[in-house]
């Protein structure tokens, strides 16, 4: 299944350009934050009000097939709003990690032992995570992708 309808690019000129050069070159170009050097995927979801197709460059958190999407927003106080979209339907979501995407389903993790691995792997892969959690008061949250098949 892929996710079917209307696509609406994002309003942040770097994100449009960051997903439309990482889309067109198969995962080739764009794949990392920046000038960071480390790894993104691109999450695509349905607009929780608009039903338009979204598309978000995440940082790369990957272990044994499974990916983790963090909603961090830099420690922002607000939970970023492809947040409300995985909410809304954790089936309509698809993952690029490379030349093509795939369907996943996702879970949010919202506390013990499994959100605690996960976390530390987010950590590891994108050490300014535990940073931004101390910035803000709310939880940032976690969901675990799986993929479909």
């Amino acid at each position: 299944m892929s996710l079917d309808g209307e696509y609406e690019p994002s309003t942040a000129q770097w994100v449009r350009d960051q997903v439309a050069e990482y889309e067109s070159s198969g995962g080739q170009r764009a794949n990392t934050l920046r000038e960071s050097g480390l790894p993104v995927i691109i999450v695509t979801s349905r607009g929780n009000k608009s039903g338009k197709i979204r598309k978000t460059p995440l940082m790369r958190v990957e272990h044994d097939g499974q990916y983790l999407l963090v909603g961090s927003q830099g420690g922002a106080p607000k939970h970023p709003v492809w947040y409300y979209n995985l909410t809304a339907d954790p089936q309509a979501v698809m993952i690029q990690d490379g030349p093509e995407p795939f369907d996943v389903t996702v879970r949010e993790l919202p506390e013990g032992e499994e959100r605690a691995q996960w976390w530390a792997r987010a950590v590891e892969a994108f050490p300014p995570y535990a940073e931004y959690q101390n910035r803000t008061e709310r939880r940032i949250p976690v969901f675990l992708a799986t993929r479909r098949s």
